[in-house]
């Protein structure tokens, strides 16, 4: 008996829906839409098809490596992001939409900016993917506005992927990538400043606390980087590191971007005010409400004698 693509689609709904996954239906049709190279409005003219019987059993291998906690962008190789394509492995972390809010305040600042002579200067540490990176880069292209913008990570699998969507976007004239640990990349002056100095510096660091990586959904915990996740015992160590040392690569009027844990929003002001080279922490919240992106300003009169060494 042939089956029809409304059944198969029940059938792997249900399947995942058994496993927890929490999309079953979308994940269903995306499957599907990828294993058939089709958009999701083909679809709906044919929820009525007889399937060939090796259709079939390739959807089903795949509905098996899903339901098994792969995420579907890791099977599909994509992730939409800022309206954007990125490509995608189990080297980067899947761009998501929280980390929209830290790029659409970013550029809301850099528009209302005057442009600095040769263009924007930013830094994306930690850059994975380049999900940040590309889509300032490819924003602030399309306002004609100049920029030149830097991302660094400590993976080179990573950057692999980041080059590639680079490219994929048509930024990658536009955009230079490094490898190292935060700002180990980067040299200072005498002065014990930063030789290069950014207009912005914008970093979504792991800041997941160790102990809790266990509790992480399955997806998330067995195939996503580690790396990118474990913040340490706390969740803050990123944030020391980076608070520690991004004034000293920042114009005098620069400002640090961090993406932060729904539940950091008191922390790390604290330790942007403990460091002593910043200015007030404006905290940015998410579309369901929760503290989700640090703006923190460089205090103009930042220097060796008021910062915390």
């Amino acid at each position: 008996m042939k089956l029809l693509l409304k059944d198969i689609l029940n059938m792997a709904e249900a399947r995942f829906t058994r496993e927890g996954c929490l999309t079953p239906r979308l994940d269903a049709e995306l499957l599907f839409c990828h294993m058939l190279k089709k958009d999701k409005s083909w679809l709906f003219l044919h929820y009525g098809d007889e399937l060939d019987d090796k259709i079939c059993e390739e959807y089903f291998r795949l509905v098996d490596i899903r339901a098994g906690g792969m995420p579907l962008q890791y099977i599909t190789g994509s992730q939409e992001f800022m309206g954007l394509p990125f490509r995608v492995n189990e080297k980067v972390l899947i761009p998501r939409q929280d980390t929209e809010i830290l790029v659409e305040k970013a550029l809301e600042i850099l528009k209302a900016r005057k442009e600095t002579r040769g263009g924007f200067r930013i830094l994306d540490l930690c850059c994975g993917s380049g999900a940040i990176a590309v889509s300032l880069a490819y924003y602030l292209k399309k306002a004609k506005r100049k920029a030149a913008v830097l991302g660094s990570d400590i993976s080179s699998d990573a950057l692999e992927v980041a080059k590639e969507n680079a490219r994929i976007n048509g930024v990658d004239r536009q955009i230079r990538f490094v490898e190292g640990d935060l700002f180990g990349p980067f040299p200072k002056n005498r002065k014990d400043r930063g030789r290069k100095q950014f207009d912005m510096i914008v970093c979504n660091p792991p800041y997941i606390p160790t102990g809790v990586l266990p509790t992480l959904m399955r997806e998330v915990r067995e195939h996503e980087p580690l790396l990118a996740l474990d913040g340490g015992e706390d969740g803050l160590d990123f944030y020391r590191r980076i608070l520690e040392e991004a004034w000293r690569y920042l114009v005098e009027e620069g400002v640090l971007l961090l993406e932060i844990g729904y539940d950091q929003g008191i922390t790390v002001p604290l330790l942007a005010e403990e460091a002593g080279a910043y200015g007030p922490v404006e905290i940015i919240k998410d579309l369901a409400g929760k503290d989700r992106v640090a703006v923190i300003k460089r205090n103009e009169n930042a220097d060796r004698s008021n910062v915390k060494r």
